[in-house]
């Protein structure tokens, strides 16, 4: 593939991935199922693994106060829960609860109902298509090369100062 044509999927992806995901946010919005469609890759991010308030935030793109705020919303639903990390109080871990991993798995369950009544409509070779595409994305996006560059991402300190990874 040539830079120019990747340059032109690239545009395709970042054109598609809103679309979807703001089916999906519609979907989870009048399902009930979560207060706001950040909760939901909050929740399936906390799922895999604990994580400190300012990972969240970084991964996110929001700042602190932002984060903070989701995760209170979070914590007085039942769905996280913050814990100190070790004897250091100020360090604090959020990890997911049984009542967060059940109402993650309520808006994944109907968010996916909700894309399989979408995508009933393609024939089998459309789906065949899609589905090959789909596969492509979760090998690069899922590579170790991808994971090392979300780690080397800039991101500022508490002194604002900009930092890599």
């Amino acid at each position: 593939m040539t830079r120019e044509q990747a340059r032109e999927t690239a545009r395709d992806i970042l054109q598609v991935i809103p679309l979807v995901m703001r089916t999906v946010a519609a979907e989870l919005r009048a399902a009930g199922e979560v207060p706001a469609p950040a909760h939901f890759g909050l929740l399936s991010m906390l799922s895999e693994r604990p994580s400190m308030l300012t990972e969240l935030a970084s991964l996110q793109g929001v700042s602190l106060p932002t984060m903070s705020s989701s995760i209170s919303t979070m914590v007085d639903r039942g769905w996280v829960r913050r814990t100190a990390a070790g004897e250091d109080r100020r360090i604090v871990v959020i990890e997911v609860t049984t009542a967060g991993r059940a109402a993650l798995d309520r808006a994944a369950r109907s968010a996916e109902t909700h894309l399989a009544d979408v995508l009933a409509p393609l024939d089998g070779t459309a789906r065949r298509r899609l589905h090959r595409g789909l596969g492509v994305l979760h090998k690069v996006f899922g590579s170790e090369r991808s994971a090392r560059a979300g780690r080397t991402a800039e991101h500022r300190g508490r002194n604002g100062r900009i930092h890599r990874r």
